[in-house]
């Protein structure tokens, strides 16, 4: 499969993955979630999900004009595990272990950020 492709579609997944949790963060786990206290964890693991996901499709639009966006994609996609993922189950099970994994995420998902900045800034030297 093409990378293109292959990124297309795990946005897309991660997009329908993301709709379905918000769903049951909302109703199906809506009291577990009081109860925990931690519906506002839930919903930033689920916002964060979302938003990168979106990234994920523009990414893999962009990828055939710049391949080296590959090693950003994988940056995302590991921060979203670990951000989005850590948070998900802090929310769900409260133990607060799973708070130290967040900040491994968040960290992956700026590394993607800026080596996609890196990826299109030196695109540009190339062309000159």
């Amino acid at each position: 499969m093409k990378r293109e492709r292959l990124i297309l579609l795990t946005g897309m997944l991660l997009m329908a993955f993301s709709v379905a949790m918000g769903a049951f963060g909302a109703h199906a786990w809506k009291v577990k979630l009081a109860e925990t206290g931690r519906t506002d964890t839930y919903e930033l693991g689920i916002r964060y999900l979302m938003f990168h996901a979106l990234a994920l499709i523009l990414l893999g639009l962009l990828i055939e004009r710049f391949p080296r966006l590959f090693l950003a994609v994988v940056f995302l996609v590991l921060g979203i595990l670990f951000f989005s993922g850590s948070l998900m189950v802090l929310a769900l099970a409260n133990e607060g272990r799973w708070g130290a994994v967040a900040p491994v995420g968040g960290t992956l998902l700026i590394l993607g950020w800026l080596t996609a900045a890196w990826t299109v800034y030196r695109s540009g030297k190339a062309d000159h």
